[in-house]
């Protein structure tokens, strides 16, 4: 004999089922947006373009401290993604992934400079690993007097340059971490590199920076 009997589900249950059906639902129009990209639809590239151009710019910016650079690696970045775009196989975010060639963009551009001696820097936007290390302090006063004006911008210029004097591989590491708020395993995919030498350049350059930052 088979006994039959009702199952109910709480509201705890009924939430997670949601969230669930939700992800599916994204997970599945995420891979229908990289199939039209890879099948070459130009108004999927306008979106991809549209939905990504003000973070890799941003993250371009930071790297390069020059809005002529950071706009011409974005183009390069988008350009590269075109055609790379069959080989995308989803084992990240296309977030991560752009991120991924914009930086490689970045230090093939940051190396052309270097072997003409110019000098590159990078602009430090925000809290340097938790430390109370920073380029603009939350003033009180929307605009801050001469004095308090003069002291944020010596403090700016002296973040900047200890910055630019890190190594590439520890300067990328951090922006990526501390101002772009990536987690260790998307910077591992960003950068193509396992989880304990990102970690490590993480570490040794927020070291390096509050040492050259401890009188400031």
């Amino acid at each position: 004999m088979f006994f039959s009997r009702s199952i109910t589900l709480d509201e705890d249950d009924l939430s997670n089922v949601a969230a669930a059906a939700r992800l599916t639902t994204a997970a599945s129009a995420d891979a229908d947006f990289i199939e039209k990209l890879r099948d070459g639809d130009a108004e999927a590239f306008d979106t991809l373009v549209q939905r990504y151009s003000g973070d890799i710019y941003a993250l371009l910016f930071r790297l390069t401290d020059s809005a002529e650079e950071a706009g011409d690696l974005t183009q390069e970045t988008f350009m590269s993604a075109l055609k790379a775009i069959r080989a995308f196989r989803g084992d990240s975010e296309l977030k991560t992934w752009l991120f991924r060639i914009a930086v490689n963009h970045s230090r093939n551009r940051f190396r052309w400079w270097k072997r003409r001696r110019r000098d590159a820097t990078v602009s430090l936007e925000s809290t340097i690993g938790g430390s109370d290390l920073q380029i603009q302090e939350t003033l009180a006063s929307q605009s801050p007097g001469p004095e308090e004006a003069a002291i944020r911008n010596e403090r700016e210029r002296s973040l900047r340059a200890a910055l630019s004097e890190l190594p590439e591989i520890f300067r990328t590491a951090v922006i990526l971490c501390d101002i772009e708020g990536l987690s260790y395993e998307e910077i591992s995919q960003t950068l193509e590199l396992n989880l304990g030498t990102v970690k490590s350049r993480i570490a040794r350059g927020r070291s390096e920076l509050r040492k050259m930052l401890k009188d400031i």
